[in-house]
């Protein structure tokens, strides 16, 4: 039901972090797993890619964490749903969904699916715990994981089973918040962190290795900005007064494959490598971006 571009790393820290990068060892093992998941589907592409079809997100998220652990080093790109077109209309996979939560939360649980195009089915309520059942759209389901635990207090149980193709219900809404993404390659400062905190939620902290055009944070506003968090303060010998007492650094959000793979859009890739996890544009530079957004139109 979920497919996922898999390519060769081409960041500038590419082949620094990982055992195996070249295409024929990343081709080698993806059709290796042929053999013992029968859910999975492989394709190469002309353009050197591989196109990765699974039973859902998690199916795809489990196969890239245990390549990364046996020293694989590669990028992937946004989860999709695989589309149907059955006597002239699309049609899409929908889930069956079950979820178990105390009966507090109930209600902000039915206002999210609900804003994802879901259909509640049937509610019981068993000694103060709700137990729900929804039909969603499988890609009204990309990202809602993370949600759920938030809105939940971490007591939110969630599982679902493939239910049938539907039509596609069609006006999806985009990811309202664009990205912070890193004006220079250097290491991140706190002094350029803390100018830039004001503008959304950080995924880094200071002391880490960052590329131009890799995402370092989300921005509170829907377009993309370029920030310099590599900025160093300038030196001098004059002290202002109360100066350093009120920077507060806002502790950075951790993003895992998970929330990385949830939270980037059609223009990002996420690069995978043994050590770290890291969210990039396609294209590095403004000038690339510009250029690939002309061609497109």
């Amino acid at each position: 039901t979920v497919k996922m571009t898999f390519m060769v790393n081409n960041s500038p820290f590419a082949g620094r972090e990982g055992e195996f990068c070249t295409s024929r060892q990343i081709k080698e093992r993806l059709f290796k797993e042929l053999e013992t998941d029968v859910a999975l589907r492989i394709k190469e592409m002309e353009n050197g890619t591989w196109v990765v079809s699974g039973r859902g997100e998690l199916h795809l998220a489990i196969l890239i964490e245990r390549l990364r652990r046996e020293g694989y080093e590669f990028q992937v790109s946004n989860p999709q749903v695989i589309v149907r077109q059955v006597e002239g209309k699309t049609m899409v996979p929908y889930e069956k969904v079950f979820i178990e939560v105390p009966e507090q939360y109930h209600g902000a649980v039915i206002k999210k699916l609900g804003s994802r195009k879901g259909e509640l089915k049937e509610m019981k309520n068993q000694s103060g715990t709700i137990f729900l059942e929804f039909i969603i759209p499988t890609k009204g389901l990309f990202g809602y994981k993370s949600e759920l635990l938030t809105d939940t207090k971490g007591l939110g149980i969630m599982n679902t089973s493939f239910y049938q193709y539907m039509p596609d219900p069609g006006s999806w809404r985009d990811r309202s918040q664009g990205s912070l993404v890193a004006h220079e390659t250097g290491a991140t400062n706190l002094y350029g962190l803390i100018n830039v905190q004001g503008r959304g939620i950080l995924f880094l902290g200071p002391g880490i290795q960052v590329y131009q055009g890799q995402v370092v944070g989300q921005n509170s506003r829907s377009e993309d900005i370029r920030v310099n968090v590599c900025k160093t303060k300038q030196l001098s010998n004059m002290r202002s007064k109360g100066e350093g007492s009120d920077e507060h650094f806002n502790v950075p959000k951790t993003m895992d494959l998970e929330d990385a793979l949830e939270y980037i859009s059609d223009d990002e890739l996420v690069e995978v490598t043994p050590k770290n996890i890291r969210i990039r544009k396609m294209y590095l530079t403004e000038i690339d971006a510009k250029r690939a957004g002309r061609q497109n139109k």
